[in-house]
C-alpha cells in the first residue's frame, strides 16, 4: 500500500512537471508573434517620432507613444484569437505580471515627463554632489534597462536562452548607448533595442517552431 502511494505521488509530480513544461513550450511558441509585433511597433514609431521631432515641431511628437501603445494592444488582442490556448498556470501569471509591471512603471514615468514637458508639473532638478548640481535622467536609458530586465526574467521563466541573451544585450546596450546621443537621436537607439530584444528572438522562435 505504501509503495502504491509512493508511485502515485511520483506520478502526480511527473504530471505536474509535464504540464509546466508544456505550458512553457506553448507560451514560447505564442510569444513569437507578440515579440515581432511589438518590436515592429516600437521600431516604426521610434523612427517616425525621430523624424517628426527633428523636422516638424520638436519633442511634442512623443505623445505618439500613446498611439503606439493603443496600436500594439489592439494588434495583440487580435492575435490572441489565433494563438494556441494556454491554461492559467504559475508560469503564465508570472510572465503577465512581469510585463504588466514594466508597462505600469514605464507608462507612469513617461506620463510624468510628458506633464513636465507641457509645464503641468514643475521640472524641479534633483540636487546632487555633481559639478553642475543636477542629476541628468536619460529616459531612453531607463526604458531600455527596464525592458532588458523584464525580457531577461521572461526568458528565465520560460527557459529560453535566446530571449534571455537578447534581452540582456538590448537592455544593457540600450542603457549605455542612449547616453551617447542627444534627444531625437536616442530614438534610433530605442529602435535598435526593439530589433535586438524583440524582433530577433521572435523570428528565431518562429523559425525554430517551423522545423
Amino acid at each position: 500500500m505504501e509503495e502504491n502511494n509512493t508511485l502515485t505521488a511520483e506520478r502526480s509530480l511527473e504530471i505536474i512537471r509535464e504540464s509546466i513544461e508544456r505550458s512553457q513550450r506553448t507560451i514560447t511558441r505564442n510569444s513569437s508573434w507578440s515579440l515581432i509585433w511589438w518590436g515592429a511597433c516600437v521600431v516604426v514609431f521610434a523612427l517616425l517620432i525621430a523624424y517628426l521631432w527633428k523636422n516638424h515641431g520638436g519633442p511634442v511628437w512623443n505623445v505618439l507613444w500613446a498611439v503606439m501603445g493603443l496600436t500594439g494592444y489592439v494588434g495583440e488582442r487580435m492575435m490572441e484569437k489565433r494563438k494556441e490556448p494556454v491554461p492559467t498556470t504559475f508560469v503564465s501569471k508570472m510572465i503577465g505580471q512581469v510585463w504588466n509591471t514594466f508597462a505600469i512603471f514605464i507608462g507612469t514615468i513617461g506620463l510624468i515627463f510628458c506633464l513636465m514637458g507641457f509645464g503641468i508639473l514643475p521640472a524641479i532638478p534633483v540636487k546632487m554632489p555633481m559639478p553642475d548640481g543636477h542629476l541628468y535622467i536619460n529616459l531612453t536609458s531607463v526604458i531600455s534597462l527596464c525592458f532588458g530586465i523584464a525580457s531577461t526574467v521572461t526568458g528565465c521563466v520560460i527557459k529560453n536562452r535566446i530571449v534571455q541573451i537578447c534581452g540582456f544585450i538590448a537592455g544593457l546596450g540600450g542603457y549605455f548607448f542612449a547616453m551617447q546621443y542627444p534627444w531625437a537621436e536616442q530614438l534610433y537607439v530605442m529602435a535598435a533595442v526593439a530589433v535586438i530584444g524583440m524582433i530577433v528572438p521572435g523570428l528565431v522562435i518562429y523559425f525554430q517552431n517551423q522545423q
